[in-house]
């Protein structure tokens, strides 16, 4: 198996971050966690195409990408099973600056519909809530 090349969206507000939250098995253990928005690059797709394809598809908004903030490797398990993913970070911010007012956003992704929130980044700088990937905790303590 290959490690999965995908990318993310930073997406903040008043120390408040833009997720989708998810429950079920992680690699911390069980139970509820987040993520930014994002997803798989695809086979010939540029990941700034995929990030905003993937903005589309699952909240059905338009971004517009400020700029590449880092590249992370993230490594994890989950049960015996070993994930390895290539992410490409960015910093984004919506088209549209009214959808900073919505709470929370619906979230499809085929069958699959979750909800994303706003979340106060020090939920997860304290551990209160648990965000993948891991690096990405100590990258939003670097940004302004």
């Amino acid at each position: 198996m290959y490690p999965r090349s995908n990318v993310l969206g930073i997406l903040t507000q008043n120390k408040q971050i833009l997720v989708e939250e998810h429950s079920g098995k992680h690699s911390k253990g069980s139970g509820l966690y987040y993520r930014p928005i994002g997803g798989t690059i695809e086979w010939g797709e540029y990941s700034q195409e995929a990030l905003i394809r993937e903005f589309h598809e699952e909240l059905g908004v338009e971004i517009v990408i400020n700029h590449h903030v880092k590249c992370i490797e993230n490594i994890f398990k989950i049960d015996e099973n070993i994930g390895h993913e290539i992410t490409q970070i960015y910093l984004v911010d919506f088209s549209d600056p009214k959808l900073y007012e919505v709470e929370r956003f619906k979230v499809t992704e085929g069958d699959k519909i979750t909800y994303a929130r706003w979340i106060p980044v020090a939920d997860f700088e304290h551990g209160h809530k648990t965000l993948y990937p891991n690096a990405l905790i100590d990258l939003l303590k670097e940004l302004p």
